[in-house]
């Protein structure tokens, strides 16, 4: 059996549907500049898969029109050899830096091509970093390391989460938001 089949949607273009192994339902995800993925469970049917994308093409045109009509400067290019050691010096000095500043502790530091997130943050503290955010300026590298290592104490986005986040960065609503709208990455 086929792990993936692509498929053509008028008005929309090229799909690809893919067999994913964590995925517990039918999920379509739309990415910048035009891409477009549904991942199919296993046990669930391609063909299904795809009569749930024909049935989501508004919404995938709508997310597609978005991205297009996007301000947000693109972000795709990953650093590598000795830019990339430099980097990654450099990022995990300020993660450790911000942690000692305010009292988080974690259990490690990494930096990865990260597909849907600038980080994460796992139930044991460890810290995972999209290393596509070395591109951004300093003040949107600081609040996605504090959001992260702010999950080591509280590990939901509840009010308590974000009024500590704001009190940690002066604006984290603010921050945020011009970050989404100033930025977007794919891999």
């Amino acid at each position: 059996m086929a792990e993936s089949v692509t498929i053509n949607l008028p008005e929309v273009g090229d799909v690809l549907l893919e067999r994913s192994y964590r995925a517990k339902h039918i999920n379509i995800s739309v990415k910048p500049p035009s891409k477009v993925r549904v991942a199919v469970p296993v046990g669930v049917e391609f063909e299904k898969a795809q009569r749930i994308a024909e049935q989501r093409t508004d919404w995938i045109k709508k997310q597609l029109r978005k991205f297009s009509q996007s301000k947000a400067k693109q972000i795709f290019k990953k650093p590598d050899g000795a830019e990339l050691i430099t980097i990654k010096k450099y990022l995990r000095n300020r993660v450790e830096h911000l942690a000692k500043r305010h009292g988080f502790q974690f259990n490690k530091v990494s930096f990865k091509n990260m597909k849907t997130r600038w980080g994460s943050c796992s139930p044991k503290n460890n810290i995972s970093f999209n290393i596509l955010m070395a591109h951004l300026p300093k003040k949107f590298q600081d609040y996605i390391i504090l959001h992260e290592l702010l999950h080591t104490r509280i590990k939901d986005h509840k009010k308590g989460y974000w009024a500590e986040l704001d009190r940690l960065t002066g604006d984290a609503n603010g921050i945020h938001k011009e970050l989404k709208e100033k930025y977007t990455f794919y891999n």
